[in-house]
C-alpha cells in the first residue's frame, strides 16, 4: 500500500520560508511523479508543482511566481517543497500527491492525474 506522509506546515511570518516534506512508502519510486498542491479554506485543491522522479523535471504553477522550488531525494523515497517570500495567500493545506509514471505538462495540474495523496500539512502565513 502507497502512503504519503507530509511534514514541515506551520505558522510562518509573511516573507519567511519553510520546507515541506513528502515521504514516500510502499511502493517503488523510480518512475513515480511527485505533486504538491494546496487548498485554502473555501476554495477549490491548486496545483503548486510537480517533479518526475526520473531526471528531476519540474513544473510549477505560475501562482507561486518562482518563490517555491520543488526537489527529492530518491535514496530518502522523499520530495520537498521550499517556499520562500511565503505571503499570507499561501496559507492553506498542502498536499502532497503521486502517480507511477510520466504525467505531462498538460496532465501534472488536474487531481485526477494522481492516484496517492497525503494528509495534508497545514501553513499558515499571517503576523
Amino acid at each position: 500500500q502507497v502512503q504519503l506522509v507530509e511534514s514541515g506546515g506551520g505558522l510562518v511570518q509573511p516573507g519567511g520560508s519553510l520546507r515541506l516534506s513528502c515521504a514516500a512508502s510502499g511502493g517503488s519510486f523510480s518512475t513515480y511523479t511527485m505533486a504538491w498542491f494546496r487548498q485554502a479554506p473555501g476554495k477549490e485543491r491548486e496545483f503548486v508543482g510537480a517533479i518526475r522522479w526520473i531526471g528531476g523535471t519540474t513544473y510549477s504553477a505560475d501562482s507561486i511566481e518562482g518563490r517555491f522550488t520543488i526537489s527529492r531525494d530518491n535514496a530518502k523515497n522523499t520530495a520537498y517543497l521550499q517556499m520562500n517570500g511565503l505571503k499570507p495567500e499561501d496559507t492553506a493545506v498542502y498536499y502532497c500527491a503521486a502517480r507511477e509514471g510520466y504525467v505531462s505538462l498538460r496532465e501534472s495540474d488536474n487531481t485526477r492525474s494522481y492516484d496517492y495523496w497525503g494528509q495534508g500539512t497545514q501553513v499558515t502565513v499571517s503576523s
